[in-house]
């Protein structure tokens, strides 16, 4: 007689082939999309990828949020809290990597604003910010874009817009976010309150959208949406959908409705993909924003844009391509900070400190040192309106200690300590700051 750990492994395997007999007789198609939406689309490559990249491991999804309000009643749109006039743009863009074996999901997300050159499309050659492609040509060009800017493959691309997220979220169940503070956008809609939520749909796309809470703008905005992914998949994988194949067949076809896919992601991609993921746990699941190196590049008929620091992005890219984890690149390890160290001003009794932080770019003026150090930690004084600044300073300075004193003045004063002398070195990229490379167990609710 069978024994009951037996029993549970034939149970699996009658319902993993049912779950495929399902899959297949649904067909292996693109998945249905809304009435309204357009027909699937066959995605092709890039020109300038190259051949090491179209074959390298693993498989690479694009995933965008289409700013578009078409489809929408006047009810539905001040039930979403989507007023205003629509780009018909990209607005949300993550590039998802998952490991032949299953035990890695890395998730980049690349900032709407970001200056990129465009693929060859109808328009004489030219760069824009990245969420303009999907309007010059759709979401063909919005995949090769990604893919010249990036150098990875895409291998299958999942679209939706506001009123097809709400409803994917609200047909899975939900997603689980927190906050230590009481999050509030008027012109999202958001209200959050402090603790762990469940958010409907609804909900779920005004945390999405919300660009007037800390942190404030669209580099804060893009960590809220890991957060929200994250908090998606970590539900679905605690409640055994992943590893339940019958359930892993109901979300497939819950989601399939509410996205618009290229023509070789159907129902069977999208049940694949998250039977891969069935051994996923929070500590395997990774996220970054690329690395900046200009928030404020004007640009004659685009404006304000972001411009990519190139050598940090290009090792970000390379670790997705070689299917390294991008939490454990060293190289993208530099410390960042979010206030510009040239605007930081210094004064340091030790002149080889000094030296260290000149070459991270502080403004010092190093002073005599004392004929006997201090014993302890390094300290920090500062006004308390140069908060910000002294944040700065301290990432250079580990393990420093931070002293406020009201009426201090504009330069910061250091005084080593005996136990302070370490200086790291230090980047100025907001993105950084925000979006550093995060597992996802650093970054879930608990």
């Amino acid at each position: 007689m069978p024994s009951s750990r037996s029993r549970r492994r034939l149970s699996a395997r009658r319902r993993l082939v049912l779950a495929t007999l399902l899959v297949a007789s649904l067909g292996a198609g693109p998945a249905p999309a809304q009435a309204t939406a357009p027909a699937p689309f066959a995605l092709e490559h890039d020109s300038t990828l190259s051949a090491a990249a179209r074959t390298a491991p693993g498989t690479n999804l694009l995933v965008a949020g289409i700013d578009r309000r078409s489809g929408l009643t006047r009810e539905q749109i001040r039930d979403l809290h989507v007023g205003g006039k629509e780009c018909d743009c990209t607005d949300v863009m993550m590039l998802v990597h998952l490991a032949p074996d299953g035990r890695r999901l890395s998730v980049v997300s690349v900032p709407r604003d970001s200056y990129v050159p465009f693929a060859p499309h109808a328009h004489p050659a030219h760069s824009g910010k990245i969420n303009g492609a999907f309007q010059h040509g759709g979401p063909d060009l919005a995949v090769r874009t990604v893919e010249r800017a990036t150098g990875v493959r895409v291998d299958h691309y999942l679209q939706t817009d506001f009123g097809g997220f709400a409803s994917a979220v609200d047909r899975l169940g939900g997603a689980e976010v927190c906050t230590d503070r009481p999050l509030t956008d008027p012109k999202s809609g958001l209200r959050l309150a402090p603790g762990t939520q469940l958010l409907d749909g609804r909900g779920a796309l005004r945390y999405a959208r919300a660009r007037k809470v800390s942190p404030p703008g669209d580099l804060g905005r893009v960590r809220r949406q890991q957060r929200l992914l994250l908090g998606m998949v970590d539900r679905l994988a605690r409640a055994g959908t992943f590893r339940d194949p019958l359930a892993l067949v109901n979300a497939a076809q819950a989601l399939a409705p509410y996205v618009r896919t290229d023509s070789g992601t159907g129902l069977g991609t999208l049940f694949s993909l998250g039977w891969s993921m069935r051994k996923l746990t929070p500590a395997d699941m990774e996220f970054a924003t690329v690395p900046m190196s200009a928030f404020d590049h004007r640009v004659p008929d685009w404006g304000s844009t972001l411009l990519w620091d190139r050598a940090r992005a290009a090792r970000l890219f390379a670790a997705l391509r070689e299917d390294r984890s991008i939490t454990a690149e060293a190289t993208l390890q530099a410390v960042p900070v979010a206030m510009e160290p040239s605007r930081v001003a210094v004064q340091v009794d030790d002149a080889d400190v000094a030296e260290a932080l000149r070459r991270s770019g502080f403004a010092v003026t190093a002073t005599p040192a004392p004929a006997v150090r201090a014993e302890g930690p390094t300290v920090i004084v500062y006004d308390p309106r140069r908060e910000r600044y002294a944040a700065a300073l301290a990432a250079a300075l580990p393990g420093a200690e931070l002293r406020p004193v009201a009426g201090h003045g504009d330069l910061l004063r250091v005084t080593v300590g005996t136990k302070g002398r370490d200086v790291a070195a230090v980047t100025y990229d907001r993105s950084m700051v925000e979006g550093a490379p995060a597992t996802g167990e650093q970054l879930r609710c608990r």
